[in-house]
């Protein structure tokens, strides 16, 4: 899907240059994404084409990611939230939907506990979030081993630079519904997002940060969320769906619902980007009656 209709401009968001990428009328709702690992902005590419009919759509490099090339002086979810809003702030964004997948879903949980007002809705895709259940039965995961691997001090870089094509490929393809998921074209656009030294270790960073973001996760536990929040797991993905409900729920996020995407692995956007972009429509259209 062409990018032509989507514009790219740099923001600066607290001191850091952010890569943003926007389309659709800028009076409209707005739906601004947040990408996982190892993914950047383009993930949600073709859901944005989906929907820049109606909306105003937004998705952005997180700090030190592609063309986002500052890092944040740290990388725990909550200090993450202060680039994500000071981003709305400087776009102006109305009636805010924000998407968060696999670690921009983490963001997502910890914005809505710093900055409950500031959200219409959010929707968390594919993720458990640090610290609040099933996340201690996802650590005991033993497939899921590359939580362990990525916290540790250096070795991440050291073996997979130069090697993120293969390094990557191995997720798409285990975690996906089937193989090819994630096309080649797209792998190829993850593996230049994380090219340099400093993307590389930004995005094992956020692994390390895992034992300060449930920390702080914990700490809200209760702090009630009235935003209707849209939690989506694909139907291929491990645990069941009703445990992560039941912890956001527990958490203090009052109006979740979820729901399983059909066919369907980890990477949501890519695998099932018109079935996503239908589901969200519904989820923001109710929202908004």
């Amino acid at each position: 899907m062409s990018s032509e209709q989507l514009w790219h401009r740099q923001v600066d968001a607290n001191g850091r240059s952010i890569h943003v990428v926007e389309g659709g009328p800028a009076d409209a709702p707005a739906v601004f994404f947040l990408h996982g690992w190892p993914q950047n902005w383009s993930a949600f590419e073709t859901v944005m084409e989906r929907l820049r009919s109606r909306l105003h759509v937004v998705a952005i490099d997180l700090p030190g990611i592609g063309e986002s090339t500052e890092p944040p002086p740290s990388n725990d979810k909550r200090t993450l939230t202060g680039y994500v809003n000071a981003v709305i702030e400087r776009l102006g964004l109305r009636q805010a939907t924000l998407v968060g997948h696999d670690v921009g879903g983490q963001i997502v949980y910890a914005f809505l506990k710093a900055y409950p007002t500031v959200l219409q809705r959010a929707a968390i895709l594919d993720v458990v979030i640090p610290g609040i259940d099933p996340w201690d039965a996802v650590l005991r995961n033993p497939y899921l081993w590359h939580f362990a691997f990525h916290a540790i001090p250096n070795l991440p870089e050291a073996l997979v630079q130069g090697k993120q094509v293969a390094y990557f490929d191995y997720f798409y393809d285990a975690i996906s519904a089937s193989p090819g998921g994630v096309a080649g074209a797209r792998r190829q656009k993850y593996a230049a997002a994380y090219r340099s030294d400093i993307a590389l270790h930004t995005g094992f960073e956020w692994y390390r940060a895992f034992p300060q973001d449930a920390q702080e996760n914990q700490a809200t536990v209760g702090e009630c969320v009235e935003t209707p929040v849209l939690y989506l797991r694909g139907d291929h993905e491990g645990g069941k769906i009703d445990e992560y409900l039941e912890g956001l729920r527990t958490s203090g996020l009052v109006n979740v619902t979820g729901q399983v995407l059909d066919d369907c692995g980890h990477f949501s956007a890519d695998e099932q980007p018109e079935q996503l972009a239908h589901v969200l429509t519904n989820f923001i259209n109710v929202g908004s009656q």
